[in-house]
């Protein structure tokens, strides 16, 4: 494709041929278009002469002093978003609805049910996040949230190429604020909640949710669908900017106007919930458990109706969901008849909602007992750890700190950082080893005894350092209870 075919800004040099982009000097090849982003840690200027090597045809660069290189050269006050515009001028098919997800927890349960809800009302449908691509056929695992711009746009283009005509992203605030998303054709965006997350990078909470309402202030058109949840305290403002940009709003939860959750029920199916759709009154089963989890259920009814597909069809179709990898995932049963789970919980409300779920589980039996073992991942906000330790300690009868995926950190240290949390230490055990953590855990159990593993939910690796170890939470478990 003509360089001057993928964007409007000035070119210095020849109007040449692309056959690709990259961000990554390594991945240039002959004919590619280099993209010389500064990063955090490296700057992609530093490379430039690399990628010419390597055969770079042009190079798309910020503004700044004139560089005397021998191939075309575009300058951008905003490389970041025009990284973006350049990927979807590029790849340019999409399917022709996509759907975001923002918020701190919840965002892959939702785009997973939105993906399943789709595919029941007979779309071809696939989910974009933590847990890769995922569609009818199976899942590509990924390993980011929101992937980089140009991932994203090959990945929209690759799924329109395949058939699929309908698209649920997750959308990080790294993703919003790095412009990840600009160029993609939305039709729908909600939002989950907000907490504790990411501070090691946003540094204040106000800063944090900035990044995310950028979903709804500046990528959503103004003919898009704006799905909010009505029970947090951040419902005003979103709401208040959906109203300003002439977005449809899609309320759900106890206090939503158009789905509304009037009571859930738990029972050995998951949970039956009695709701008010659109001002009509209706009761469904839903197959998963966890209270979290019917909000997010119907953040995702609420994108497959924003996205024009019919309520009372979607909302029944709700029945018929299944269970997302890694979140709330029952394991199996230990000899003793105690029960194991595996859930993706790493931040402070996610654990506390997972523990009240199971809490709620165990009460069905008196003196059954609650038990999770959890670590915290290194190079991460440091603050949540003694919130954490905290939790765990007040909801769970009984708790392992063990290590999560520490990166490049002392795991001891991460350890002890949770620990200091745990101001009643009687029930508290530290294990150095998940592995270890696991075995004690389970052994543990007792009769109708439950057993949370939390953290790293579908992750088929442990981070430690530069390497990627071999480790699944699920699989570890099923081996001690020899599944």
């Amino acid at each position: 494709m003509l360089l001057s075919k993928l964007t409007n800004l000035p070119l210095t040099g020849a109007d040449i041929e692309i056959t690709g982009l990259t961000e990554d000097s390594r991945k240039v090849k002959p004919g590619f278009l280099f993209i010389a982003t500064p990063g955090i840690k490296q700057d992609g200027r530093a490379f430039i002469s690399d990628a010419i090597q390597k055969g770079a045809a042009a190079i798309l660069m910020p503004e700044g002093p004139a560089l005397p290189l021998s191939v075309t050269t575009i300058k951008t006050p905003d490389i970041r978003r025009e990284t973006s515009l350049f990927s979807a001028a590029f790849y340019t098919r999409q399917p022709g609805t996509i759907a975001a997800v923002t918020g701190t927890s919840g965002k892959t349960s939702t785009a997973q049910f939105a993906r399943e809800l789709w595919q029941i009302l007979g779309h071809a449908s696939a989910s974009i996040g933590t847990l890769g691509l995922v569609t009818k056929a199976g899942t590509d695992y990924g390993a980011l949230t929101t992937p980089d711009a140009i991932t994203l746009h090959h990945l929209l283009d690759d799924c329109s190429g395949r058939g699929i005509t309908h698209v649920a992203m997750e959308a990080s605030s790294h993703g919003i604020e790095f412009n990840r998303l600009d160029g993609a054709r939305l039709k729908v965006g909600a939002f989950t909640n907000l907490s504790r997350d990411h501070l090691d990078y946003h540094e204040t909470m106000e800063a944090y949710f900035d990044a995310k309402k950028g979903l709804f202030s500046r990528l959503l058109p103004a003919d898009a669908a704006a799905v909010l949840n009505a029970d947090i305290p951040q419902f005003d403002a979103l709401s208040d900017i959906a109203k300003a940009r002439k977005l449809k709003i899609i309320s759900f939860g106890k206090k939503g106007k158009e789905l509304r959750l009037k009571e859930t029920k738990s029972n050995s199916q998951g949970q039956i919930l009695n709701l008010e759709v659109f001002g009509k009154k209706t009761e469904i089963l839903l197959p998963v458990m966890g209270d979290f989890q019917a909000w997010n259920s119907l953040c995702a009814a609420g994108m497959v109706i924003g996205s024009g597909s019919d309520a009372v069809a979607t909302i029944e179709a709700l029945s018929k969901v299944s269970g997302v990898p890694g979140r709330m995932q029952f394991i199996g049963t230990s000899k003793k008849g105690g029960e194991v789970f595996v859930d993706f919980a790493h931040k402070p409300e996610a654990i506390e909602n997972v523990l009240c779920a199971m809490r709620n589980r165990v009460a069905a039996h008196p003196g059954a007992k609650l038990g999770i073992a959890f670590g915290c991942g290194g190079n991460r906000d440091k603050g949540k750890r003694p919130i954490m330790g905290d939790i765990a300690q007040k909801l769970a009868d009984w708790v392992i700190v063990t290590d999560d995926n520490p990166r490049f950190e002392d795991a001891a240290v991460i350890r002890a950082e949770i620990l200091v949390g745990c101001v009643d230490k009687t029930n508290v055990q530290e294990a150095e080893s998940r592995h270890a953590a696991i075995l004690e855990g389970i052994n543990k159990l007792n009769a109708h005894d439950v057993l949370v593993i939390a953290g790293k939910g579908h992750e088929p690796g442990q981070t430690v350092g530069d390497k990627v170890f071999p480790f699944d939470d699920a699989e570890e478990a099923r081996k001690v209870l020899g599944l």
